[in-house]
C-alpha cells in the first residue's frame, strides 16, 4: 500500500525531511515505525523504542496497534509542552 509519512518539529529536522511517499507492507502504526527505525542510523535513533513519540493516522491521535490501509497519513511528532 501507498501511504503519506509526516514528520513534525524536532524530529523534522533530526531527519532531514517534513515528508515522503511510501510503500509498506506494515499493517499498523507500530509497524511502520519499526520498519522505519530498521534504516539505521538517525532513524534508529529518532524513532527508537523507548523514545516518547506521539503518532496521528489521518489527523487523528492513534496508538501503535492503528491499522494502516492504502491512501493513509501518517504523522510522527514529538510530545509538545508549552506555557
Amino acid at each position: 500500500m501507498r501511504i503519506t509519512v509526516k514528520y513534525f518539529a524536532a524530529l523534522r529536522e533530526q531527519l532531514g525531511t517534513a515528508q515522503e511517499e511510501l510503500d509498506t507492507d506494515a499493517a499498523t502504526l507500530q509497524a511502520l515505525r519499526e520498519q522505519l527505525r530498521a534504516r539505521g542510523g538517525v532513524w534508529a535513533e529518532a524513532l527508537a523504542e523507548g523514545r516518547p513519540l506521539r503518532m496521528a493516522l489521518d489527523q487523528t491521535m492513534a496508538d501503535g496497534a492503528a491499522a494502516l490501509h492504502d491512501g493513509a497519513e501518517v504523522a510522527f511528532f514529538p510530545p509538545v509542552t508549552g506555557g
